[in-house]
């Protein structure tokens, strides 16, 4: 049980919170070279997919690129992609996007609810406790994400990156949601996948945090961050507060 009573507000992160985004990632990008591959001769499939995975990975670890790249999530895979084909002997600005392309197609067609998340939702709603989404992101991805899944009559409140112009861990993001709400810190709480955007920077403002830990690793021994609270999925969260 939690010291905090029961929170009149919940921020909620979108993307490996609600929705499984990140596990097919991998497979989908050895799809999608494997795809493309077979169209061009002498362009193996696995060290495409080995060497694009390796650039992905050196992009998206520097947070200026990671804030850059998330605006525009195309431009930024069909880059890494072109970086990828120059070394191999194939500088194709098409074939890159096409690469990407093949990928993506395939990541957002495996995008779906973590088992339980939306019944998480309904009965924090049934509990009157209110619910903003808080997402990073590309305003048209997000969007059509929260469409096709029918997420938004859940929330009293969608921010999301590319709209509102910044995104986590901006201290400006939570508490432009919290404004929206009519809440103050120490009556909200969040919920989310990342320690830096839904822990460290939410406990400098005074909200509680539960750390969703997908893996269930838990938390580092050196890590200077603790979370609240620690769950493995979504659909407990409701038990927190019971």
């Amino acid at each position: 049980m939690l010291e905090r009573p029961t929170p009149r507000a919940i921020l909620v992160d979108l993307d490996d919170t609600i929705l499984d985004d990140e596990g097919t990632i991998p497979e989908r990008w050895r799809a999608a070279c494997a795809e493309i591959a077979a169209r061009k001769a002498n362009l193996d499939a696995v060290r495409l997919g080995d060497a694009i995975k390796k650039v992905a990975d050196w992009f998206w670890s520097d947070p200026e690129r990671v804030r850059i790249g998330r605006q525009g999530f195309r431009s930024a895979g069909a880059h890494n992609a072109r970086v990828v084909l120059r070394w191999l002997g194939h500088d194709e600005p098409h074939l890159a996007a096409q690469i990407y392309d093949a990928y993506r197609e395939r990541r957002q067609a495996a995008v779906k609810p973590f088992p339980g998340a939306i019944g998480a939702r309904e009965k924090h709603m049934s509990w009157s406790i209110r619910l903003a989404l808080i997402t990073n992101g590309a305003g048209p991805s997000q969007r059509a994400k929260i469409d096709r899944f029918g997420l938004a009559r859940y929330f009293s409140y969608i921010l999301i990156e590319g709209e509102f112009g910044v995104g986590k861990p901006d201290e400006r993001v939570y508490r432009s949601a919290m404004e929206a709400l009519g809440v103050r810190p120490d009556e909200t709480w969040i919920v989310g996948d990342n320690l830096e955007w839904e822990v460290e920077v939410p406990q400098r403002l005074g909200l509680g945090t539960v750390w969703i830990d997908l893996a269930g690793h838990g938390v580092l021994p050196d890590s200077h961050v603790t979370p609240d609270q620690v769950i493995r999925s979504l659909r407990q969260l409701p038990d927190l507060f019971a």
